[in-house]
Order: structure tokens, then C-alpha cells, then sequence
């Protein structure tokens, strides 16, 4: 039986997962409550491996670095994410000395993961990591979408959609739940969808 895969990612209602300046949001765009920080608490407190790509995982270390200037950073389900076992592909990666439990993969990130989805004796997630996700969503090995979408708009300051470079699926719902009645997390299952080149397309 092979290991679930989660992609976990986070998004303004456009569909952006970080902003630029002048933007100041903050983290979570300022809009982190009580139900929406004990529902990730939750969500990682059962065995988990990590699977990140080299840029977020870089950025990752980073911002615990830099923990004294970012104090949200300090939420639990962060310091949970933090310990576990985690993958990292990339090819110029070294492990971290901060980061307990790392192995860097090197090679095609759908060849590891689908690999470890088969090795796996506990469920895999990737928080961000989009370029990585998108590749392994076209291959299949995504099982879950699970997406939190905060109440801000980004039309100015939004960057890096984050589905802006997957192709196209199919989307069924499987869970939707509403924290802090501000926040939505949707719950999918993903299905590639083919195109045939010779079905014509309706004008705009």
C-alpha cells in the first residue's frame, strides 16, 4: 500500500501565496485566529514526512533564523513541521544542522517520490514547494490538494500563484471547513485532465 501524498499550500482569495512591497500583510496576511492555529496543531501532530524542494526548504531555514523578528514563526504546528523526518530534492542543498531529521534526494522528483510514496510507512506532505508539486501533481502521485485560502485580496502586491504553473484538473471536494469564520480550507482530490489537440475550442 502506498503512502498518501498531501500538497498543503497557502493562498489569498486571487491565488497568490506570498506578496511583495509595499505590501506589509504579515504573516498568515494578518489573518491567523485560534481555530485556524490548533487546527494545523492538529494536522501535524500525527507522524508525517516532509517533502520539500530546494527553495523552500532554503526559505524555511531561513525564517527560523530570523525567528527573533518573525514571532509567528513560534506556532507549534510550525515547531511539529520543524522535527519531523523531512526529504529535501535538490541537487544543491546540504542538510541543515537545525532541521533534526533531513535527507537530501537528488535525482527526479518523480522518481523519489515515487519511490517514497512506496517505502513510506507514514503519510507524506509538502508544505509550499510549488514547482515541485506541480511536476508531481501532472505525475500523479499527488493524492491530496488541501488548500487554505485567507480573506485578502492581492491584486497589487501578489506573487507566486500558487497554481498558476500546474496544468489542468479536475477538482473533487473532499472536505471544506471555515476557522476564525474567516478562513477556508478546501479539501481535493486531484485528476489530471487530457486535452485531445483536435476538439475545437469555443471563441472567446
Amino acid at each position: 500500500m502506498t503512502a498518501t501524498y498531501t500538497f498543503d499550500v497557502f493562498a489569498s482569495v486571487d491565488g497568490y501565496g506570498s506578496y511583495r512591497p509595499p505590501g506589509d500583510w504579515g504573516g498568515y496576511w494578518g489573518k491567523q485566529g485560534p481555530e485556524f492555529v490548533e487546527h494545523r496543531d492538529r494536522l501535524y501532530s500525527d507522524e508525517t514526512r516532509m517533502v520539500f524542494g530546494g527553495t523552500t526548504f532554503r526559505e524555511f531555514v531561513e525564517m527560523f533564523a530570523a525567528s527573533e523578528d518573525w514571532p509567528e514563526i513560534d506556532d507549534s504546528w510550525v515547531g511539529r513541521m520543524r522535527r519531523m523526518p523531512a526529504t529535501v530534492v535538490s541537487s544543491t542543498v546540504d542538510p541543515q544542522p537545525d532541521w533534526l531529521d533531513v535527507t537530501v534526494a537528488h535525482g527526479e522528483a518523480v522518481d523519489i517520490v515515487t519511490r517514497l510514496k512506496q517505502e513510506s510507512d507514514v503519510p507524506l506532505r509538502s508544505h509550499g514547494s510549488l514547482t515541485l508539486n506541480w511536476a508531481l501533481m501532472a505525475a500523479g502521485l499527488v493524492d491530496v490538494v488541501q488548500l487554505t485560502v485567507f480573506p485578502v485580496i492581492t491584486g497589487q502586491t501578489g506573487e507566486r500563484p500558487v497554481l498558476g504553473g500546474a496544468g489542468d484538473f479536475d477538482l473533487e471536494l473532499v472536505d471544506t471547513r471555515t476557522f476564525d469564520g474567516r478562513t477556508v480550507e478546501l479539501t481535493y482530490r486531484p485528476s489530471l485532465r487530457t486535452w485531445d489537440a483536435s476538439t475545437p475550442t469555443l471563441a472567446p
